[in-house]
């Protein structure tokens, strides 16, 4: 795996913490076709994680046993320093599709991730207040625009109380003008509560624009990594983030063959 450049230099060693989410040569087999193989990643508490490829290259796999909906075939997942055994209760997984119930209200779709206590409707009325829709929490699926049911999905996530949030392509199919809202969303949330956030997307201006740190994958490997080192909010404007975003294209396009490491 080679390192990207990083755009500024680091000025201040980090404290080492232990991982909230550590994969030790992990491979994934689906049949004779390998979709991971021997992957190594620590994520660190608070860390938010872009993971950037193209379509089959074992992204939304890795996902998929960080939150125990696959087991891997070789290998070891830790979270928070304890092997991960089954479903993973520390984590919750965020798809492209909302995945609401519609006879379901608003309120009690991300009620259905909050604790079984009787505080659960408060806990699912704070998270809607945090997503911006708590004025429509007794309203139904249907009527909502699909910005809107996102940021239901979202709270829902949030409901949950994760400590590790996996975001699957949750804006994909999305218009370019609520994309972009949902991002200065995410990120508004994502530094006031500070879980651990790991964004699988095929949109490298995304990755660039929300993460701390961003791997490329390609045929189930990660072929590269870089730290943005970009102040927040991030200028997709500047001379930086330009000059970041096609680098990292580049890798998505041409992986290893590109050559050029910094």
């Amino acid at each position: 795996m080679i390192a990207l450049e990083e755009s500024t230099p680091r000025t201040k060693t980090a404290v080492r913490q232990d991982p909230a989410v550590e994969l030790e040569g992990v491979g994934k087999r689906f049949g004779a076709k390998v979709v991971l193989d021997g992957v190594n990643l620590e994520i660190a508490p608070g860390e938010l994680l872009a993971i950037v490829g193209r379509s089959g290259c074992g992204k939304s796999t890795l996902l998929r046993l960080i939150v125990g909906l696959e087991s891997a075939n070789e290998g070891s997942i830790r979270i928070g320093g304890a092997p991960l055994r089954g479903p993973n209760r520390e984590a919750r997984l965020m798809f492209q599709d909302a995945a609401l119930l519609p006879w379901q209200t608003v309120l009690d779709n991300v009620a259905l991730a909050a604790s079984r206590t009787p505080d659960r409707g408060e806990e699912a009325l704070q998270a809607l207040r945090l997503v911006g829709l708590e004025e429509r929490a007794k309203e139904w699926p249907a009527i909502l625009s699909g910005g809107q049911r996102q940021r239901v999905a979202l709270a829902r996530a949030l409901a949950s109380k994760a400590s590790v949030l996996l975001l699957d392509e949750p804006l994909g199919a999305l218009d370019a003008l609520t994309r972009l809202e949902m991002q200065k969303l995410i990120e508004e949330i994502w530094l006031r509560e500070k879980f651990t956030a790991v964004l699988v997307t095929h949109d490298v201006e995304e990755a660039v624009a929300l993460a701390d740190r961003v791997l490329v994958m390609e045929e189930g490997q990660i072929i590269a990594e870089t730290r943005t080192n970009l102040s927040r909010p991030r200028n997709r404007s500047s001379l930086e983030f330009v000059t970041f975003r096609e680098k990292l294209l580049g890798w998505v396009m041409n992986g290893a063959k590109d050559g050029c490491g910094g």
